[in-house]
């Protein structure tokens, strides 16, 4: 099948303009990172992946809802339960994201239709998310065995995952559709995509990650100094005491808190949803009729990303095919007539 080629969305002199700024922000969120914020280790370098995919957007991100703005500060810095909903949604991203880029390219490579790689992408995304990132990242954390961590990780991880492919699947399809030069890794097209599309997927995602969060079901933004490094979600009220009371410091919460007590192996004795709401005082466990109910929610939206890219895109599409030149839209460079 033969496929349209319409012009490029923007100059590609943009597109490296991006990439160089891209470049300069993950240089400062790696040196910011790794000389000064007191951030979680796995979440230094989920980070630094997801400021990859996300240029100065990312570094954006970062400044307002990690970066230490002053020594001693990242504890109550961090702790307002949207900055934790962030913590956890760039974990989903730094995960997730690099599962899909990696599958995305390696479909390319082996020249698949977009409706098989879609597929692909998401499983491999999952996979990468779930086995990586949560597992085997977040087991001493959680004071688990590998495999308690992959049952303990499933149902959270697959929930951010529905709603990260949401955002991601149509902004694939879409931009790939409209240059087909974005489904090669070895094109500076795929990587616009690819930042586009993480974009999206992380807005996306988003809500979701809070409702987790904020439901003691996945970590939040942590910090080095507090919770045996674990960090937790904590009340956004926290961060601002009633006139006239004094801020307990994190330190002496680590020796309050039970979860402070493996601080060098970056262990908790408690278990996410074991631990007390920080904004309620509740550590009652989440329901499964609820639980359902935000399963299905993030299907929907995953359901919904699909009608997308199959209404506005082209899921019968896939690398090397040859395409028509229709009046009004422009050829790449070098392809052939």
């Amino acid at each position: 099948m033969n496929h349209p080629m319409p012009a490029p969305l923007f100059p590609e002199y943009l597109l490296w303009g991006w990439f160089a700024l891209t470049a300069l922000s993950v240089a400062y969120v790696a040196w910011d990172l790794f000389t000064r914020t007191p951030e979680m280790k796995v979440m230094k370098w989920g980070w630094v992946l997801v400021t990859l995919y996300t240029g100065p957007v990312g570094l954006l991100i970062y400044w307002f809802s990690c970066r230490e703005p002053s020594p001693g500060t990242h504890e109550q810095f961090v702790a307002p339960l949207w900055k934790q909903a962030v913590g956890s949604t760039i974990h989903c991203a730094a995960g997730d994201a690099t599962g899909i880029i990696v599958a995305a390219a390696l479909t390319g490579y082996f020249g698949l239709r977009m409706g098989v790689d879609i597929w692909l992408e998401y499983a491999a995304g999952f996979a990468f998310g779930l086995f990586i990132f949560q597992a085997l990242f977040m087991k001493d954390m959680m004071k688990m065995s590998y495999g308690q961590a992959v049952r303990h990780s499933f149902l959270p991880e697959w929930m951010s995952m529905n709603a990260m492919m949401a955002g991601m699947l149509p902004t694939m399809v879409i931009l790939m559709s409209r240059d087909m030069r974005a489904m090669e890794a070895t094109s500076p097209w795929f990587w616009a995509a690819m930042s586009a599309a993480t974009l999206v997927g992380v807005v996306v995602s988003y809500p979701v990650n809070y409702w987790l969060v904020k439901n003691q079901l996945k970590h939040g933004m942590g910090t080095e100094r507090a919770l045996g490094k674990g960090g937790a979600p904590q009340a956004e009220a926290s961060a601002t005491p009633p006139m006239g009371h004094s801020m307990p410091s994190m330190t002496g919460m680590q020796h309050e808190m039970p979860a402070a007590a493996g601080h060098a192996g970056h262990r908790m004795t408690a278990l996410p949803e074991q631990m007390p709401d920080m904004a309620t005082g509740s550590s009652a466990p989440v329901s499964g009729l609820r639980k359902a109910a935000v399963t299905l929610l993030t299907l929907a939206m995953l359901a919904g990303g699909y009608w997308l890219a199959a209404r506005y895109g082209d899921l019968s599409m896939r690398p090397g095919e040859p395409m028509l030149d229709m009046p009004g839209m422009a050829m790449p460079a070098g392809h052939p007539m």
